[in-house]
């Protein structure tokens, strides 16, 4: 898929969020496609990183360990982001499971 059509996606993803999630608030669309850059740097340079030191315990949770790691990252793009407000950790656990849900489905439609 074209890259520019994943970041409107991914930005569109973080908005429904921001409207399904308590403690999970974007300011507006300039902020979530702000936050759809931030995340993709993230997911890129520093996942790898926590990946390969949480192997161990990924490997005991049978891969349940990677909510956790996916809660982590979106709390760190989080704070790169201005206008991007994240409760606590539990909030950012179910934006975490609601964002990549709904980014599934969008990223689906958007192929059709």
């Amino acid at each position: 898929m074209n890259l520019f059509v994943t970041w409107i996606v991914t930005s569109i993803s973080f908005l429904i969020t921001s409207y399904l999630v308590p403690g999970f608030k974007i300011a507006d669309f300039k902020t979530a496609l702000l936050m759809s850059i931030a995340w993709g740097i993230v997911q890129v340079v520093i996942k790898p990183i926590l990946v390969l030191f949480t192997l161990p315990i990924t490997i005991l949770t049978l891969g349940l360990f990677y909510v956790i790691i996916n809660a982590i990252l979106l709390m760190i793009a989080g704070s790169f982001v201005p206008g991007v407000y994240i409760d606590g950790f539990l909030s950012a656990l179910f934006a975490g499971l609601v964002l990549s849900t709904v980014n599934m489905i969008l990223q689906k439609l958007a192929k059709e």
